[in-house]
């Protein structure tokens, strides 16, 4: 039988790449093989980092960012849910809605971004909506997915049981569903990154998008790799936490068929 291995040597296992990347890395721009102007050695950059994270005007940029991030995952997880649980226990519903849902998924959302800025505006709002859309069709792929998973021998007992709708909802399809959604949040948290960093592109005074294309103006090539150091941080970070969030509430089940984008 195959024991797993350890937590240390899980997370050794894990940060080893990592280490072997940036020894190469630093080795090479050392030696002079790649100019440090073009690809700044990392060690440089995690100075950089370091100094960054303790100015204040950054620290409010990547506030604003988080904001954007949680904001519109939010969104699009509650109207994902709500919308896949139709789609998955209406026919109507799913005749009526995924012909539409499918097509407004295959438009580019670098097309749409700058309609949201003309409609919403340079503020907050059109990011977090952005990062909605980008957001919302893993999440609603992997309901529909999850609330027909349903095995139906457990619906012919609490039928038999005389379970109201609801209690069937809830305790038989909402829990058969939740590795799925869990699943399709552990994508979607990543996705809102890059709908955040793409929204703050497009216009915007805030964020570390906006930070990235100020440094990049100037040249300021370390820079814009601290700024990407730390959207990686946070990404990295959003992703253990919603992991960590999926072995607790799912930890019976591994949804293996769940559906990533």
């Amino acid at each position: 039988m195959n024991k797993r291995p350890l937590p240390a040597t899980r997370l050794a296992i894990s940060v080893l790449p990592f280490i072997v990347l940036a020894a190469v890395w630093e080795l090479v721009v050392r030696l002079g093989w790649i100019p440090a102007f073009v690809l700044p050695a990392p060690s440089a950059v995690v100075t950089r980092v370091l100094h960054d994270i303790q100015q204040p005007a950054l620290r409010m940029d990547i506030a604003f960012t988080l904001s954007v991030i949680l904001a519109g995952f939010a969104i699009a997880t509650i109207t994902g849910i709500v919308l896949g649980a139709f789609i998955a226990l209406v026919p109507a519903v799913d005749h009526l809605l995924s012909p539409l849902i499918v097509a407004i998924q295959t438009i580019p959302k670098v097309a749409v971004a700058p309609l949201l800025i003309i409609w919403f505006g340079f503020g907050i709002e059109s990011k977090i909506i952005l990062v909605a859309l980008i957001d919302f069709f893993p999440i609603l792929v992997n309901a529909v997915s999850g609330f027909r998973a349903t095995d139906a021998r457990q619906l012919l007992l609490m039928k038999a049981l005389r379970a109201t709708p609801l209690q069937v909802f809830f305790k038989v399809r909402g829990f058969n569903a939740l590795p799925f959604l869990m699943a399709g949040m552990q994508v979607a948290i990543v996705l809102s990154i890059i709908g955040a960093v793409l929204g703050e592109f497009l216009g915007s005074a805030r964020g570390l998008g906006s930070q990235i294309l100020q440094r990049q103006g100037s040249m300021d090539v370390i820079g814009v790799f601290s700024i990407l150091v730390l959207l990686s941080i946070i990404g990295m970070s959003l992703n253990g936490l919603m992991h960590w969030v999926h072995r607790r509430l799912a930890f019976w089940r591994q949804a293996s068929d769940a559906v990533g984008l």
